[in-house]
């Protein structure tokens, strides 16, 4: 059966009204889809046995990495089912991951043309170029990924007078001017006391999460939050719980017994309650419902991290992320964190918050003390982006582009509908995922948008449940409704081709504000 999610909602966010409605869909996979992608994993896993017994007695060559025979009692270097995963499913669709480009990953883009005799065991590169490829895969959600206008050429400048890299960290002597600039800016487009800026997106979360929490610490964590977040709590030494994703009736349980039975064996009260969200997660295209999230924070007296990794830049009027979506005052969130490689065409990441929050931070992080600080020409592409976005470089360009994000997802979204596709997530978020669920179409549905010059994202087991596979578009500001109608104008239709409309009824819920209590009956709905 599908269902499919369409929240109305009127929001009172600090004393104004506001009208924008929250809608996001998501479907149950139907149970014949269900049955015929678990017998397609079951008869692949057949074979794959069937081939393993095959290559035991030589029969069939193994290209794949195996223990030394001498070395069969050490300690094995690589799991059973993770080699057998790999050498058996993952290497048939192989081909659909990791293509070099050879331009700037922009609307269109460049793509090194490789074959492979062996089935996707090596590739050669045949010396072409697959020219003018729709770049739907990349995070370029404003297009500033780009070799030329302003940001381009000041970020030249700058490598001309400080170069490239920095060599040495922030508190030694790789503390530059650009740094400090780009930090005062950062807090004044965040609307925060202080922000701190790192080298790394993934180590911002990873690194700095440990520095805020340790033992006798809980940490709430949503079940589909980036592995850099996972990571970070687990390196935290806290305790981990996990609430389904952007349900906040597993949210207020998590908190209402850790209030009342507080830790473990003890039973003393948490030293610290950390609850981690992003703003948009970028498998499920979902927009987290932050009003309810800070109604709970401050009802249960918790502390929360919000990472707007994929929000910052692609949301909101200003493009201020998932706060100013919603209409919400920064100060409600305890640490914003977000990077600069989506929408800003740059590399690192941030957090702001309180200045003690970045003093702090700038003493006891580890990607503050060890890493070595980010790169000059990387820092001004920053700043100029972000100046570009706030209209502080005298233009309307940046305003120009957060509009047309927004106008861009609601065409591709509503295109993909009348096409018949089963898509997940928010109607605001950029970030599309196509419900492909059998593992034979995460191929051939990569290899097809290839023939037909697009460039696409497919995603399988392990990265998604089993039975969810999923192409995943990102619409860029960048993209122009011609490139975005390439799409909707095959020889054949993709739907048919790939038998992918199966839709079958919707269910609608009621309108409600987000301040008034959460009721049971409008609770989103989660797949178990």
């Amino acid at each position: 059966m599908l269902l499919l999610l369409q929240i109305q909602n009127h929001v009172t966010c600090n004393g104004a009204l506001y009208n924008r409605p929250f809608s996001e869909s998501f479907e149950e996979t139907p149970m014949l889809v269900a049955v015929l992608t678990y017998m397609g994993y079951g008869i692949l896993t057949l074979f794959g046995y069937l081939r393993d017994f095959l290559r035991e007695w030589k029969i069939e060559k193994c290209h794949v990495a195996q223990e030394r025979e001498e070395q069969r009692d050490f300690v094995p270097l690589y799991q059973d089912f993770e080699n057998f995963y790999t050498r058996n499913l993952y290497m048939r669709i192989r081909d659909s991951w990791n293509r070099p480009i050879c331009s700037v990953p922009g609307a269109k883009m460049d793509l090194v043309e490789r074959v492979s005799h062996d089935y996707n065991w090596t590739f050669e590169y045949t010396g072409k170029v697959i020219k003018d490829v729709i770049n739907m895969g990349s995070y370029n959600y404003l297009g500033f990924a780009e070799n030329m206008g302003y940001c381009a050429d000041a970020a030249a400048d700058v490598t001309m007078k400080y170069g490239i890299g920095v060599s040495s960290t922030r508190q030694e002597m790789g503390n530059l001017d650009k740094h400090e600039e780009l930090e005062m800016l950062v807090a004044k487009f965040l609307g925060v006391e202080a922000s701190m800026v790192f080298g790394m997106g993934f180590a911002t979360n990873s690194m700095n999460i440990p520095a805020l929490t340790g033992k006798g610490c809980l940490i709430l964590s949503d079940e589909l939050n980036h592995a850099s977040l996972v990571l970070g709590a687990r390196l935290s030494g806290s305790t981990i719980r996990v609430f389904k994703h952007n349900n906040m009736q597993s949210l207020e349980k998590l908190l209402r017994d850790a209030i009342v039975h507080g830790q473990p064996r003890t039973h003393r009260p948490w030293k610290k309650i950390l609850i981690v969200v992003e703003g948009i997660y970028s498998m499920e295209g979902s927009v987290v419902r932050l009003p309810e999230v800070i109604a709970l924070k401050k009802k249960y007296k918790a502390y929360l991290y919000l990472d707007e990794a994929h929000s910052i830049g692609a949301l909101g009027p200003r493009g201020r992320g998932v706060l100013d979506y919603f209409g919400l005052d920064p100060e409600d969130v305890d640490v914003l964190m977000g990077t600069f490689t989506k929408s800003f065409g740059a590399a690192g990441g941030y957090i702001g918050g309180k200045k003690e929050l970045i003093d702090y931070l700038r003493a006891q992080s580890h990607s503050a003390v060890y890493a070595t600080s980010m790169s000059s020409p990387v820092a001004e592409q920053i700043i100029t982006s972000m100046k570009c976005i706030m209209g502080e470089d005298g233009t309307t360009i940046g305003r120009e582009r957060i509009q047309q994000l927004a106008e861009n997802t609601t065409y591709f979204r509503r295109r993909l509908r009348e096409m018949g596709f089963i898509i997940y997530g928010n109607n605001d978020s950029p970030v599309v995922p196509v419900m492909l669920y059998m593992p034979a179409k995460i191929g051939a549905f990569g290899r097809e948008m290839l023939k037909r010059n697009i460039g696409v994202v497919v995603v399988g087991f392990p990265a998604t449940p089993i039975i969810e596979s999923r192409a995943r578009f990102c619409v860029s500001a960048a993209h122009t409704k011609e490139m975005l109608d390439v799409f909707y104008v095959p020889k054949v239709s993709i739907v048919e081709c790939f038998w992918l409309k199966m839709k079958e009824h919707l269910i609608c819920f009621p309108q409600r504000h987000f301040d008034s209590p959460v009721p049971q009956s409008v609770l989103p709905f989660h797949p178990q």
